[in-house]
Formats: C-alpha cells, sequence, structure tokens
C-alpha cells in the first residue's frame, strides 16, 4: 500500500509539472533588459547552500524548502507582474521539467538495476571503474553513468569509503568524461541541435578529454592508495551468489530513456516518466532494498533545482544582453569565462550565450547552417571565399581555424561542470545519494576549497595552455 501511495504522489506531482504553462512552446518569448538587482535572489541561494549547512545542518535540512521556494518565487514574481514577461519564466518551467524528468527518470530506473560487482574497490580497480565510467558518460550521459554506476561504486569501497571517492566520482563520470559526443553533456547536445554534426566534437576534444582524464585518474589513485595504504581489508561481499545485474529488464527502460532525448519536448518527458513508472512497479522490492533505494535525494535535487532554475533566469537574461560587452576576442577567453560561468550557472545556456556571441563577433548567425559550417571549418575555399565577401566588414574574420571558438566553448563548459556540486545536474543528486548511504561529504565550499580548485584549476591551465594559449 506504501508502495502504491507513494507511485500516486509521483504520478500527481509530475502530472503538476506536465501543466505547467505550455504557452512557452506555442508562443515566441523575448528577452528583455533586467534589473541587475534580480540577480540577488540567485547570489543569495548559492550562499545559503554553501554557508547555512555550515552554520546549522538541522535548520538548513528543516528549512532549505522554504528558502528555495521562496527566493524562486521572487524571481517569478519579478517576471510576471513587473517585467510582464510570463512567456520567458514559461520556457524556463519547461526547461525545468524537462531537466527533472531527466534526472528523476534516470534516478529511479538506475535504483531498479543492482550491479553486483564480485570484486573490492582496490585503488586499481577503481581507477578501472572510473576510467570506464568516463567512456560510458559519452554513451547514456554523464546524468546515466553517475546514476547507474553510484551505487556499485559505493558498495565495492565500503569499508574504506571516504569524501574524496565520491569527489572524483562527480569528476570524472558526472562531468569530464562525457566531452567527447553530444550525448555525453547537454551543451554539446544543443550544439548538435544547432548544426554541428555528432563526432565533430570528438575530433576536436579527444586529446584534451584524454589528457584530463588520465591526470585525474593519476591524482585520485596516489590518493587512494596513500589515505588506505595502512588500511586494514575487510571486504565482503554479502551477495556473492548473486550474478553480476539483477533487475537486467531495466536497462530496456534506461534504453527508453537515453532515445527520449533526441525526441521533441512533451513526448520525450512522457516517455521518460513512462519508463520510470513502468520501472518501479516491474522492480522487485528485494532489489530496491539491496540498492538502499528511496526518493529523498530526488526530492532534496528536486526542490533545491526549482529555486535554481527560476533565480537563475534574470542573470542569464542579463549575460545574454551583455555578453557582447565582455570584450572577448579569443578563444582562451571564451575558455575561461564560459568555464567560470558555468561552474555556477546551468552550463546549457552558458554555452549558448557564448557560442552565440562568437558567431556574432565574427559577423556570423548561429542559426545559419552555411555560417556554422564556416565556423566549423568545414566549407571548402570557394564557399568560404564566397562567405568573406558577404562578410560584415568591423567583424573578425572567418579563418579555417575559427572552430577554436567552438572547441573552447564546448570544452569548458563540460569540464567546468566540476567545479561545484551545481555545475551539472548530476553532481548534486551523486552527493544526495552518498550522504544518504552515510559519507560525510563536503560543503559546497569544502568541496571547492579543499578538492575542485586545488585539483581541477591547475589541470585547466595545463588545457589553456597546450590547447588555447
Amino acid at each position: 500500500m506504501n508502495r502504491n501511495i507513494k507511485a500516486i504522489n509521483i504520478l500527481l506531482i509530475l502530472g503538476l509539472f506536465l501543466l505547467l504553462p505550455k504557452i512557452s512552446l506555442a508562443f515566441e518569448f523575448e528577452i528583455k533588459p533586467v534589473n541587475p538587482m534580480m540577480t540577488i535572489p540567485f547570489i543569495l541561494l548559492l550562499l545559503a547552500i554553501a554557508f547555512i549547512p555550515l552554520i546549522n545542518l538541522h535548520f538548513w535540512e528543516k528549512f532549505y524548502p522554504v528558502i528555495s521556494i521562496i527566493l524562486g518565487l521572487i524571481a517569478v514574481y519579478y517576471y510576471l507582474a513587473i517585467l510582464k514577461n510570463p512567456f520567458r519564466m514559461a520556457a524556463t518551467g519547461m526547461e525545468y521539467f524537462g531537466f527533472i524528468s531527466l534526472i528523476g527518470s534516470l534516478f529511479v530506473v538506475s535504483g531498479g538495476i543492482n550491479i553486483n560487482i564480485k570484486k573490492e574497490g582496490t585503488p586499481l580497480f577503481n581507477v578501472f571503474l572510473l576510467g570506464m565510467g568516463s567512456i560510458l558518460a559519452n554513451i547514456i550521459g554523464t546524468t546515466g553513468a553517475s546514476m547507474v554506476l553510484i551505487r556499485p561504486f559505493i558498495k565495492i569501497n565500503k569499508h574504506r569509503i571516504r569524501p574524496y571517492h565520491i569527489v572524483f566520482f562527480i569528476f570524472l563520470i558526472s562531468n569530464i568524461g562525457g566531452m567527447l559526443t553530444p550525448i555525453g553533456d547537454p551543451p554539446l547536445f544543443i550544439g548538435y541541435l544547432k548544426g554541428i554534426p555528432f563526432f565533430w566534437i570528438f575530433d576536436k576534444v579527444v586529446f584534451i578529454w584524454l589528457l584530463e582524464v588520465v591526470i585525474v585518474l593519476l591524482i585520485f589513485y596516489v590518493i587512494d592508495k596513500t589515505c588506505n595504504k595502512n588500511a586494514e581489508l575487510a571486504w565482503v561481499n554479502n551477495n556473492e551468489k548473486l550474478p553480476l545485474i539483477t533487475g537486467s529488464h531495466n536497462i530496456i527502460f534506461l534504453l527508453m530513456i537515453i532515445i527520449a532525448v533526441f525526441l521533441p519536448e512533451i513526448i520525450r518527458e512522457v516517455i521518460m516518466i513512462v519508463a520510470a513508472l513502468l520501472s518501479y512497479f516491474t522492480t522487485n522490492n528485494e532489489i530496491h532494498r539491496r540498492n538502499e533505494f528511496n526518493f529523498r535525494p530526488i526530492n532534496e535535487v528536486a526542490i533545491l533545482f526549482a529555486g535554481i532554475f527560476a533565480t537563475m533566469v534574470p542573470a542569464l537574461d542579463w549575460l545574454d544582453l551583455n555578453a557582447a560587452k565582455f570584450g572577448l576576442t579569443r578563444p582562451d577567453q571564451f575558455f575561461w569565462i564560459t568555464g567560470v560561468l558555468s561552474s555556477f550557472l546551468d552550463n546549457t545556456p552558458t554555452y549558448l550565450s557564448f557560442l552565440t556571441t562568437s558567431f556574432g563577433l565574427h559577423g556570423l548567425n548561429v542559426e545559419n547552417i552555411n555560417h556554422m559550417y564556416a565556423m566549423l571549418g568545414l566549407l571548402d575555399a570557394d564557399e568560404l571565399k564566397n562567405l568573406v565577401m558577404a562578410h560584415d566588414s568591423g567583424a573578425l574574420p572567418v579563418t579555417a581555424s575559427s572552430w577554436h571558438y567552438i572547441q573552447a566553448i564546448s570544452a569548458s563548459a563540460v569540464m567546468f561542470g566540476a567545479m561545484t556540486y551545481i555545475g551539472n545536474g548530476p553532481n548534486f543528486m551523486v552527493k544526495s545519494i552518498a550522504e544518504h548511504s552515510k559519507i560525510n561529504m563536503p560543503s559546497f565550499m569544502g568541496y571547492m576549497l579543499k578538492y575542485s580548485i586545488p585539483i581541477l584549476i591547475p589541470i585547466f591551465v595545463l588545457v589553456w595552455l597546450l590547447f588555447f594559449y
């Protein structure tokens, strides 16, 4: 009965999201100038996520829904009542619906797949698993790979798990790993929809990906080997008689979700929700018990990101209207500005804003497929010559190496997502699942100061020097 009640609640919540103002699909919206002061709710929400748990964890656990919803409603009120731009906020509501449908459906389906790895989590085997997960992230996405692998990763390291295990999982599988294909991370999928060929990004970032993955894995191996060199291994596989995978029928639902990513809005989300419901009702309770599955992690992510999505709109609109004024002229500048903002803002609209800006800098339109091919270096000499003849004389020249701008924006939007818990969708979900497994994860600021800044920034500087400087 309790299981059915939970399912009914899920249906009611998802039904409400389906009733979001679908007018955003039928009407064009314009981005209107916003008061810079309206970025304050977003800043306050970031500060709340970063510092309130440090000051009073019990208060945060009890009142974070109130804080997130109130700050989000301030932004909603501004767009509806003051800016008179409801369609803009409605479009963001649909984006949030798509985000939570993807995250939620993958969470439910992966919760029905029990992977019984019959090997302990030694430093070397952890490196192997993280490396394989970084490859898998390009096939089923960073979110899909994270949801499928986080529970078995925790399980095989149960006797020696420490926060850094989860942090490096976020670095690699939830972010950097998904740099090679449009399926890997949402910004790259947007680029694919704009006309960037499916395998173009692979060709341009594969060496960046390989360099980062190898360095991060080496750092992890040294840390894991050092921190556990005196640990007594007491690993026991209590499920040794079980097959490698139970609940394998959920792989079908996982594939449904991945395929749905390429379908139009609403149809896409409906398929994802149906896949999640079918998975939930067809999965044996014993599998959910072994996975310690419940809805608390997805509830926390849904509530916090509702506030983040709403409060982020003024910041994104201000960025969209002012990005061209930043004085950006070189690929390395786009690399850093796209990356830094992607660490705190949704990396998909940040990617799109600076992709558009880079095209405008060259007197091109990102919506024009010939202009796209010109920036990608895919036009032959005659076609490029004709485009240059019609080129805006006040813009930067389009050359055979203009693709470096797209390379820089694409790579940084993905890799900088690892800098914070909110830099990419699966980050916070992995954190919540880990905390539900009694792992004492670092705070928002602790994650940055202890891990992402000292470990990732030097690697990003190296990438900048080798590929973009």
